[in-house]
């Protein structure tokens, strides 16, 4: 599903004044591109992603998903955060099926396609364990299982992966290009690590500090079905790392100096 983010800024008001988060926004970002955004904190990377889930509307411009205008709650994305939205209670097979219950689909086509997804992310044979029982890296896999069941066109994801230790991480990077490459879902990324975002995405943008505005962008040529760990040695990825680096590092310095 295209994406087209049109003239998008956001406002905010705090402790009585108003504050720009987001200057005026324009992308497009088409079906099945992965696409991840970069900056320092607070410049509105989270802010943009909110707007195109439908959390909050913009102060100006608009969104279209699929061409549509996005109005309120987008119900063709799933939203993924550095927190994962298992709840103790429920096991992971029905963590999984947690989403399509609320849609009121019937048990039987439901939990086929809750098992569908537990073998795609490994975590069939701990269907009936329940998160606490779960190491980090399988709580994540459970929840890319319920974010993917219901089948939405678009995956947002912030910091999905920022908890974890670098080798769980490396694992976890390995399993979305997977998921991404097998579904051919439109995937926009949100991250603070420059390595993470040239390893997985297909183009980074790089945001400028608060009011964010895009700065600059790459698009990552070192194709799909790659090796998240082997392709850092590759020389390519060190000439995007460096062109990327020289137009974030001056964005997070410019906050230090506030």
């Amino acid at each position: 599903m295209t994406l087209v983010v049109d003239e998008v800024t956001k406002h905010f008001i705090a402790r009585g004044q108003e504050v720009a988060a987001l200057s005026p926004v324009s992308m497009t970002i088409e079906t099945g591109e992965f696409v991840a955004f970069v900056g320092p904190s607070g410049c509105g990377k989270s802010t943009l992603l909110n707007m195109i889930a439908g959390i909050f509307q913009p102060t100006s411009g608009q969104i279209l998903h699929d061409g549509t205008a996005v109005l309120g709650a987008n119900r063709q994305v799933g939203y993924m955060t550095q927190m994962d939205s298992l709840l103790p209670w429920r096991t992971v097979e029905q963590n999984v099926l947690l989403p399509l219950q609320i849609q009121g689909q019937s048990r039987g086509e439901s939990a086929e396609r809750a098992d569908a997804l537990l073998r795609m992310v490994n975590l069939a044979k701990f269907k009936n364990h329940f998160p606490l029982e779960l190491s980090g890296g399988m709580r994540k896999r459970a929840a890319l299982a319920q974010l993917l069941v219901y089948d939405p066109g678009t995956l947002l994801m912030d910091e999905p992966f920022g908890a974890l230790d670098a080798q769980l991480k490396l694992v976890m990077q390995g399993e979305l290009l997977k998921i991404w490459e097998d579904t051919g879902k439109t995937v926009v990324f949100v991250t603070h690590d420059l390595t993470e975002a040239i390893s997985l995405a297909q183009r980074v943008i790089v945001f400028t500090g608060q009011p964010g505005a895009i700065k600059h962008e790459s698009r990552i040529e070192l194709g799909r079905g790659r090796d998240v760990f082997k392709v850092r040695f590759a020389p390519e990825f060190h000439d995007y790392y460096e062109t990327l680096w020289a137009e974030l590092a001056p964005e997070i310095h410019k906050g230090e100096e506030l």
